[in-house]
């Protein structure tokens, strides 16, 4: 049977997003694209409704009640008074907007957090095929000598030279966005946030957006419960 937990006390945040939500994902650890959408609800104060099925249990689901939800029958999903809310960036972007908060503040702003989000999405893609690949120890170290590198250099210098960026610790400077989140969930599930940031030396400007997030209030008190799985 899938796990049910409720977590935190709704609040002002929960009354300006209409509700208490209620996401539906996998239960593997806090890790994947529906870890993104907990730590926008951790850091935002709001609280929900933690659904997880195990990988074994999902098939059974996935035909049932998560193909009543979304069409695609894939997961994260969200609900919300009614509204059901599927794909993983569209829900960040849809609470961002909900609490007029998690964005830019102009265009140029929004654009580049797009971006990075975007290039994060590109990266994790190769992760998850090399990582869940029937030939893993091969493919996903061809990946983190190929493919992960190339992004890691990429990110670092995108944000090391992008003129938004370089005014503060996050994607869009001093502004913290769903795009950090993104890119933090990432490097996160490659593994490079933990063990004293080993996996990003070199990339100063990568350790310094970690430390960034890390260092939210609400982020740190989520990394320091039983809540966060590793």
């Amino acid at each position: 049977m899938p796990t049910r937990e409720t977590v935190g006390t709704s609040g002002a945040a929960n009354k300006a997003i209409g509700g208490v939500p209620t996401l539906h994902y996998f239960d593997f650890a806090s890790r994947g694209r529906g870890q993104t959408v907990r730590l926008l609800w951790e850091d935002a104060g709001i609280a929900y409704t933690d659904v997880r099925y195990s990988f074994d249990e999902y098939p059974s689901y996935k035909k049932s009640i998560i193909s009543e939800l979304n069409p695609t029958s894939n997961v994260p999903v969200v609900e919300l008074n009614g509204k059901v809310l599927t794909q993983s960036y569209a829900i960040l972007r849809y609470f961002a907007r909900q609490l007029g908060k998690y964005d830019g503040a102009n265009d140029d702003e929004k654009y580049w957090a797009d971006a990075m989000c975007d290039i994060a999405i590109d990266w994790r893609t190769l992760f998850v095929q090399a990582f869940f690949s029937e030939d893993r120890e091969r493919t996903y170290a061809v990946h983190q000598d190929t493919a992960r590198n190339h992004y890691l250099k990429a990110m670092e210098t995108h944000l090391s030279t992008s003129q938004i960026s370089i005014r503060g610790p996050f994607v869009v400077g001093n502004t913290f966005t769903y795009s950090d989140i993104v890119l933090y969930q990432i490097l996160h599930d490659e593994n490079l946030t933990q063990e004293g940031r080993k996996g990003l030396k070199g990339y100063q400007r990568l350790i310094k957006l970690v430390d960034a997030v890390e260092q939210r209030p609400n982020i740190t008190a989520f990394l320091q419960s039983k809540r966060y799985r590793g």
